[in-house]
């Protein structure tokens, strides 16, 4: 009876759950997966002495109801089964406020959602143990005879053996998954598409959240730590208005801005005729992943230095210390039911209460459907006075004096899907503009669309330089990571995670967009920056050292601050390598520019 409704049970939630996306995988083998996991389950609870085997069973029934309600019930109020993000949410709720939320959410329209199906098993259940018995006895059973026994036995045999066979690589990967040490490593796995792990039942989402969540609180201690080691000796105020853009997902090589024979970054490229737009030539990143490139880039550690990321301060840190107003304004990162391992991975050091808080004194607290309404949370701020610019900044509100502004946006740019980045009617770019007839019409439609999105990207970078034209600022724009568009002779979109790092992989993966942006008193106060800017352009960087340039932008002056890394300083370490991945030195590919 527990095999049957535990099957039952899973095969309920499976369709309930089942991926309906164009581009979502379906795991084909969960039915033969569960299958296998509950005979193994119910030899297991054969060897239990039998005084102690119905409590057991007790138990485990009454877990997987439980987890596979709450999973249930996760999806069908936020469309995601339970994630690390989730659980992250329900750790940091008290008890009166998980009772008031089960209470106002449980609700009819939930209990006749496909939330009821899991209900209706768990009652067939309770019915049939209280009741089945007394059924059973009255019912005739033809298949009860040895020879029909042995038919069944021998073909259920059959199935099983093909389940170990089938499923063998998915109990490999799943493994694998569980055992890495650090939340980076798992999202890695999970890059490998059909390869990674498929987690198909409740339980082991369950398990797997648990354990992400214990990883990422790993590095949070570590990153308090580092924290609470910050000094900052002395701080000029060099720049009394930083602002940094961090885009998403731009292949550079699709910007006009640097010979894209469309013109996508009309603004920049208009921009740039001043010399106060200054583009480098030869910026990488030094991963293809938002959240490792992130964690590189907001952390004063390089990927030659001992240790770890979280064994090193955050830069945010260290400019509230010194005297900045640090603003952070994202359109991705923040804590969200539906969040996806991916953003979860990159964000909980951001997103975390103590760390937030030596990091931020103003964040957004909603995401966006474009980027450009992440500028009217940023206007209200000024608006209502929690936010000034100028030499000496108030806080008009609280009374707190700063004197320096660090305005962080972090944008969605051109993540996928790319035609959801720009609205309807903001379309530049069609399928017939391209000269391709190597492409499919609808891979003609998906590279449209992206340089569509870099497009509107240009706007909405043009509106936020316009907000500082006629103040003391410097602009940086650096993207997390490119992105593959049918360039070359792969013809993909997307990112290939688990490809082998070559010229052609880092050109269109690793190549990124960068410039600084100086308005016209910025650059007449501060001639000395704006010449090193210009002598700069041409210098190799990777971004995982771009914490240090800021650094040096401020004026801060702190042991954390090396000027080897430090792109605009004269001792700015030319030849050092940079690493993609951590495995192969870019300086030795030879990448076509």
């Amino acid at each position: 009876m527990f095999f049957v409704f535990m099957l039952v049970l899973g095969v309920v939630i499976t369709w309930i759950e089942m991926p309906t996306g164009r581009n979502q995988y379906v795991y084909p083998y969960g039915i033969f997966e569960l299958l296998l996991d509950l005979f193994l389950l119910c030899v297991l609870m054969t060897i239990i002495p039998k005084r102690w085997r119905k409590y057991t069973r007790g138990v485990i029934t009454a877990l997987l109801y439980t987890v596979a309600l709450a999973d249930t019930f996760c999806f069908v109020k936020y469309g995601s089964p339970i994630t690390p993000s989730l659980l992250l949410l329900v750790g940091e709720t008290n008890g009166r406020e998980a009772g008031e939320f089960i209470a106002g959410n449980l609700n009819f329209d939930v209990i006749f959602s496909p939330f009821g199906w899991v209900l209706l098993v768990l009652i067939a259940h309770i019915f049939t143990v209280a009741f089945g018995k007394k059924i059973i006895s009255h019912t005739p059973r033809p298949f009860s005879r040895r020879p029909y026994r042995a038919l069944f036995g021998i073909a259920f045999s059959v199935l099983i053996v093909f389940a170990v066979i089938v499923t063998y690589a998915n109990k490999v990967a799943t493994w694998r998954l569980m055992s890495y040490e650090k939340p980076g490593e798992v999202e890695h796995e999970l890059t490998k598409g059909k390869e990674s792990a498929q987690l198909y039942a409740p339980l082991y989402r369950l398990f797997f959240s648990i354990r992400t969540n214990q990883l990422a609180a790993r590095q949070v201690k570590k990153l308090i730590a580092a924290k609470n080691k910050v000094h900052v000796d002395s701080c000029s105020y060099t720049s009394p208005n930083i602002v940094l853009i961090i885009g998403e997902s731009y292949n550079r090589h699709h910007s006009a801005l640097y010979g894209y024979d469309k013109p996508t970054t009309p603004r920049q490229s208009k921009r740039a005729t001043r010399e106060l737009l200054m583009p480098f030539k030869d910026v990488v990143t030094p991963w293809n992943l938002t959240s490792f490139v992130f964690k590189l880039v907001f952390s004063m550690y390089t990927v030659d230095r001992k240790g770890e990321w979280c064994d090193y301060p955050l830069f945010p840190e260290l400019f509230r210390v010194a005297g900045y107003h640090v603003t952070f304004l994202t359109n991705q990162f923040l804590p969200k039911a539906r969040e996806a391992v991916y953003d979860f991975s990159g964000g909980f050091f951001l997103n975390h209460p103590e760390l937030s808080a030596s990091m931020f004194d103003l964040r957004n607290d909603s995401l966006y459907t474009y980027d450009e309404d992440l500028l009217k949370v940023y206007d209200k701020m000024v608006a209502d006075g929690r936010l000034s610019l100028g030499n000496s900044i108030a806080n008009r509100r609280s009374g707190v004096r700063k004197k320096g502004n660090l305005i962080i946006f972090h944008l969605m740019g051109q993540h996928m899907d790319y035609n959801k980045r720009y609205p309807k009617g903001r379309e530049k770019f069609h399928s017939d503009d391209y000269d391709r007839p190597d492409l499919r019409p609808r891979q003609l439609n998906i590279l449209a669309a992206y340089d569509n999105a870099i497009a509107y990207n240009d706007s909405v970078v043009d509106q936020i330089l316009r907000r500082f034209e006629n103040e003391e600022a410097i602009v940086i724009y650096l993207p997390d990571h490119g992105e593959e568009c049918f360039d070359g002779i792969l013809n993909k979109s997307g990112r290939q995670h688990s490809a082998k790092i070559d010229a052609r992989l880092a050109r269109e993966e690793f190549d990124i967009p960068f410039w600084i942006w100086c308005s016209h008193s910025y650059a007449v106060r501060h001639p000395e920056v704006y010449g090193r800017i210009l002598d700069a352009r041409k210098r190799p960087l990777m971004t995982d050292a771009f914490a240090h340039t800021l650094l040096y932008l401020a004026g801060i002056h702190s042991k954390d601050y090396l000027e080897q890394y430090d792109v605009l300083s004269p001792k700015f370490n030319e030849q050092r390598p940079r690493m993609l991945k951590m495995q192969v030195d870019y300086n030795k590919l030879d990448v076509k520019k």
